[in-house]
């Protein structure tokens, strides 16, 4: 007696054609639930079961109010004495872009004046932002630079979207990386909604801090990664 394959592993066979083949890249919108039980010819629950499968085999992934969208190759960001945003997404072939959530210059808090070697109360520089790789969310930032340094660093910023070209303005040719902690955390409704991410997905945080040729901190960084979208190496020799 021939044994039958079930509905619901056609479909998820079928979908899974479509999206090696190309027809859905990385980041798009499968259709519906709707438009998929039209499509087969069966109802919502076995659609439902078929996109639960490819959901498990990492192939896609849902988000809450939006749809199942094909999952991201994560993109490769080493992190190591020289951690350059654009540099390191162009050399993983993916194209970065940055997004400015907010700039500001403020009073630097406790943590803040430790890791820059500040008093506390010193005015400071805070840029927010989001990076994207491919035009989709994979992290987001916040860097904060001592103020009385780095006069007119936000208004640098807003022009040249990129740190190491506005520090470079300013006079720092070049900087390292000092210290970097690695932390997996669970995104914030707030986090989850920039970055495209269900509430409490994982995440990964990285607390930095730069140096310039001196060793002087020029830069305390945050950046919270989606935890399906990057694949943070660590390189021995360039953290030696």
């Amino acid at each position: 007696m021939t044994k039958t394959t079930p509905i619901w592993k056609s479909i998820h066979s079928s979908l899974s054609t479509d999206i090696a083949e190309g027809h859905y890249q990385p980041g798009d919108k499968l259709p519906t639930e709707a438009a998929l039980s039209k499509r087969f010819g069966v109802n919502r629950h076995t659609v439902r079961r078929a996109l639960g499968q490819l959901a498990e085999d990492g192939i896609v992934h849902a988000r809450r109010g939006a749809g199942v969208f094909v999952a991201m190759v994560p993109a490769e960001y080493p992190i190591g004495r020289r951690v350059r945003f654009h540099r390191n997404l162009q050399a993983a072939g993916r194209m970065p872009a940055k997004e400015i959530l907010s700039l500001e210059t403020r009073a630097c808090d406790a943590r803040e004046a430790e890791a820059l070697s500040l008093d506390q109360g010193d005015q400071v520089h805070v840029y927010d932002g989001l990076s994207l790789a491919d035009a989709q969310p994979i992290a987001l930032f916040r860097s904060v630079f001592p103020a009385e340094r780095f006069p007119g660093l936000p208004q640098i910023l807003q022009q040249k979207r990129s740190v190491t070209a506005a520090l470079k303005h300013l006079g720092i040719k070049d900087y390292t990386r000092s210290s970097t902690q690695l932390t997996a955390k669970l995104a914030s409704p707030t986090q989850a909604l920039h970055l495209r991410i269900p509430e409490a997905a994982p995440i990964l945080r990285t607390v930095g801090i730069n140096v310039d040729e001196d060793g002087r901190p020029i830069e305390y960084g945050r950046t919270w990664f989606a935890g399906d979208r990057v694949t943070l190496t660590l390189n021995e020799a360039d953290m030696s």
